[in-house]
């Protein structure tokens, strides 16, 4: 179970870039393994949210960020088909970090 400090700063990232209110409701492991090596591994945190004008729910996770692993980066993916569940947020979050260093 994740401690609350860092529910508390995913709730606020989701609540500031999604203009909603965000509750934390369940904790959710995924590993989502490509071609049988682990791409991702951890907690998803599965929030409640009220004033969404499209999404009920919201899955939130950090992992490091930048080449020496200084910095923390918040993800939030919002429950909007196809993202159904915390392992098809993980894998929308990839998908998309896999086209973006292919753009950038």
């Amino acid at each position: 179970m994740a401690n609350n400090a860092y529910i508390h700063r995913l709730k606020l990232a989701i609540e500031g870039l999604h203009r909603c209110t965000a509750e934390h409701v369940a904790s959710a492991p995924v590993h989502e393994v490509f071609n049988g090596k682990t791409v991702w591994k951890g907690e998803v945190e599965v929030f409640k949210l009220e004033k969404h004008p499209r999404a009920k729910r919201c899955f939130a996770w950090s992992h490091p960020e930048g080449s020496v692993d200084k910095g923390e980066r918040l993800v939030t993916v919002l429950e909007i088909p196809p993202v159904r569940s915390p392992e098809t947020a993980v894998r929308a979050h990839v998908v998309k970090e896999v086209k973006d260093s292919y753009s950038g």
